[in-house]
């Protein structure tokens, strides 16, 4: 912000004699102006209008005049947060898959599986210094929502389909704008969930229900995001339900390859399953 307060010229009844030989007190402060005057020149050829009015104006503008740091020094300037959408399947709207016993009495629901691996994914995020939203199925938030990356936690059936009804499975939208992107956190996800709970990537199982979610038709979409369901409900029920804080440090994991740009080898396209 320019200065409100001017000097004005001494009254000539008041003007100090001059020294023999010294360079007029007007002269130094005209070359001052006349430098100011440049400085502020450049700076504002240096933006556009829009640029100057914008939230990263002062930042450019401290960027530019404060002296860079050298080679060892140390920064501890905090970095701005980076914003993760995690969705608990089917919470605050119904309760997904439901497991019974002999009886027919319900015993475990998959929202409930869902919420509780959430719960830890955000907080494992937030202790990185990430900013999470934990949201519900059918979030109003979600209308719009922007960040970094979203993706949603599900589980498969309670019911027995077969010995290979195990494993977990994860899945983008067809209809990304950065298919390049979303391939990545797929890969990421896929990778560090496998290597974190030993489970098997079951590729072969993925639903149409997956890779349209709906989800990915709502939010903003720049944002990049994936599904995955962590097991399947009957088969894999103890590692669910007795190693919730391993599952979630698996999708903990693959968040955080995609958002830190890990390596990681790329993930085939599965086959969609009818």
């Amino acid at each position: 912000m320019e200065s409100t307060n001017q000097e004005h010229a001494p009254k000539p009844d008041s003007k100090p004699a001059r020294k023999a030989g010294g360079k007029p007190r007007a002269s130094n402060a005209f070359t001052t102006t006349l430098g100011v005057a440049i400085l502020l020149a450049t700076l504002f050829t240096a933006w556009t209008p829009t640029s100057i009015f914008s939230n990263s104006f002062q930042k450019q503008l401290l960027l530019i005049l404060t002296p860079q740091a050298g080679p060892n020094t140390v920064i501890n300037t905090p970095q701005p947060q980076l914003r993760v959408g995690i969705v608990a399947g089917h919470s605050g709207n119904d309760s997904g898959a439901v497991c019974t016993d002999e009886n027919g009495q319900d015993t475990l629901t998959e929202a409930d599986v869902n919420s509780n691996i959430a719960n830890f994914v955000k907080d494992n995020l937030v202790a990185e210094g990430y900013q999470v939203d934990l949201l519900n199925e059918f979030d109003t938030r979600l209308n719009g929502y922007r960040a970094v990356v979203l993706v949603s936690i599900h589980n498969d059936s309670c019911e027995y389909v077969n010995d290979q009804a195990t494993g977990f499975k994860v899945a983008s939208s067809l209809d990304t704008h950065d298919i390049n992107r979303a391939q990545r956190l797929t890969a990421c996800l896929v990778d560090r969930y496998e290597k974190t709970t030993g489970m098997t990537f079951h590729a072969g199982s993925i639903t149409a229900d997956m890779t349209q979610y709906h989800a990915f038709s709502e939010i903003d979409p720049e944002t990049i995001t994936a599904i995955i369901e962590t097991g399947f409900l009957y088969l894999d029920r103890e590692i669910l339900t007795t190693q919730t804080e391993r599952v979630a440090q698996g999708v903990t994991q693959g968040i955080l390859c995609f958002l830190k740009n890990e390596s990681v080898a790329p993930t085939p396209l599965p086959t969609t399953a009818p």
